[in-house]
């Protein structure tokens, strides 16, 4: 007696939750009730026997979507429907044939389901007003209508359905590594500038022995030797159109060296403090040179006349550079804030605040109209002209001092512990990483990398370094693919900011 009554129960509670599951679902596929079923139901249950349980599955997913998301907006107001009505129309004049034909064809799969579900949905209730987002229009099989039968839907929402194909990552170029060519010994103070010549003969190093020497670029001989800083010589830059060598010290002062006398021939006084960077626009006569007062100054080359003062910077502006197209001056500081300037109103176009701390160092790439950002730990490219970011550069966990890109799309960075690494520019890659080796008898904490710069050729990289010595690199010649292969692997993505 207790069993027939315990299978009694067991039966009954089944029955209810059969029931209760029926009257949450009828709606979709199913009978009303568990009571007596018509013959229209027996027919969609049948018909829904023959399906495959995926499909069946699928139906019910998105019948549940729709009635949460939707149920409260099928039916737009007259006033919308008329405008929608007028839109589709002019859309419809415009679009070529071949255009429409694949809006048609498009998830037709999906929208059959969801007219399948909203047609199911209306034999409980016939009587009531039609609530379904899609409804077959006497003029077309197949393209949905909108909730009151007048205007072809274009944005079907089963796309939100959709899986979103993964990006995939570039594979990087290859590139030969570089290695150490030729050792330069002569200053007595950290490296803190360098400067090639236009015709590759000759390069310029400044450093903290307050002289400029000039190095033989093939032989690596000192030439001359310039002394007229009375403090760290922190800038230089050779004009190409000029015989002109403009330096920049922490002495506040801004020269220009007549490289036919070999003696200096224009002071430009204004900066408040050390001058720490400075740059030449490429076809202007214009000299740009910013320091730790907070500003960067924009020169008339000629006149000596402060033509601009860029003020917007809270802290040292540790770099500049100059480029031909807007933004044609772009400025770094340790305020941690890379900004651009309209040269020609002397204002602010945008800035650049993605870094957490102080930016040392840019790189301008000579073809391309991109530019990189280096602060401690983190190198981020940017396209020009509005600044917009394009990819991080991660790896080298170091205060980064200098930058320097080339044709080859290979980025050089240096840091202040030594480090140096290859990068390859398209990708972010680092095919290369090192350490600097002091020379002997320095201390540990002077292999840093202080300035770094490719020559014409892009072929030398030169560094100035905290040991006193000017480091000249090459690509190995021998290296290939096949004895330096490339060491890379897919990432799932990579962090944006």
């Amino acid at each position: 007696m207790g069993v027939e009554a315990e299978t009694n129960r067991s039966y009954n509670l089944l029955r209810g939750s059969a029931k209760r599951t029926r009257e949450l679902f009828a709606a979709d596929f199913g009978l009303a009730t568990h009571d007596a079923p018509s013959e229209t139901n027996i027919r969609h249950e049948a018909q829904l026997s023959k399906d495959a349980p995926v499909l069946i599955a699928e139906r019910a997913g998105i019948a549940s979507r729709i009635r949460s998301e939707y149920e409260t907006v099928q039916t737009l107001p007259p006033s919308l429907v008329a405008k929608q009505n007028q839109a589709a129309a002019a859309a419809r004049r415009k679009k070529p044939k071949h255009q429409k034909h694949d809006e048609q064809n498009s998830e037709l799969g999906t929208v059959k389901m969801i007219e399948g579900i909203t047609g199911q949905s209306e034999h409980p209730n016939p009587t009531n007003s039609s609530t379904a987002l899609t409804v077959r229009g006497k003029t077309s099989a197949h393209v949905p209508l909108d909730g009151t039968a007048s205007t072809a839907q274009r944005n079907v929402p089963s796309t939100s359905l959709s899986r979103r194909q993964t990006v995939q990552q570039m594979k990087p170029e290859w590139h030969a590594p570089w290695k150490l060519m030729r050792v330069i010994s002569g200053h007595l103070g950290w490296v803190r500038s360098l400067a090639v010549e236009p015709g590759n003969e000759w390069f310029a190093s400044g450093a903290g022995d307050r002289t400029i020497k000039i190095w033989d670029l093939a032989s690596g001989s000192l030439k001359l030797t310039l002394t007229g800083h009375i403090s760290t010589v922190r800038g230089l830059a050779v004009s190409p159109r000029h015989p002109y060598l403009f330096s920049c010290g922490e002495d506040k002062m801004v020269k220009c060296w007549d490289l036919e006398t070999n003696k200096v021939i224009r002071h430009y006084h204004g900066h408040l403090s050390g001058v720490y960077t400075l740059s030449l626009h490429p076809t202007l006569d214009v000299l740009v040179t910013g320091g730790r007062d907070g500003v960067a100054r924009v020169w008339d080359m000629r006149t000596r006349s402060n033509i601009h003062v860029l003020a917007g910077h809270k802290g040292t502006v540790s770099d500049v550079k100059c480029q031909e197209a807007d933004p044609q001056v772009i400025s770094s500081s340790l305020d941690s804030t890379v900004r651009l300037w309209d040269l020609a109103a002397g204002k602010t176009m945008g800035v650049l605040t993605h870094h957490k701390k102080g930016v040392r160092a840019l790189a301008l790439h000579p073809t391309e109209f991109t530019f990189a950002s280096g602060s401690t730990g983190s190198i981020k490219q940017w396209k020009c002209p509005e600044g917009a970011f394009m990819q991080n550069f991660e790896g080298q966990n170091a205060i980064i001092n200098t930058m320097c890109v080339n044709e080859d799309n290979v980025l050089f960075s240096g840091g202040d512990n030594g480090s140096m690494s290859f990068w390859d520019w398209k990708t972010g890659y680092r095919f290369q990483s090192l350490e600097t080796t002091a020379q002997p008898g320095s201390l540990d904490a002077e292999a840093g990398v202080m300035s770094s710069m490719y020559d014409r050729t892009g072929l030398r990289l030169i560094c100035g370094e905290a040991d006193k010595t000017i480091k000249i690199w090459k690509q190995d010649e021998d290296a290939t693919p096949e004895t330096n292969p490339l060491d890379w692997k897919p990432t799932l993505g990579r962090q944006k900011f």
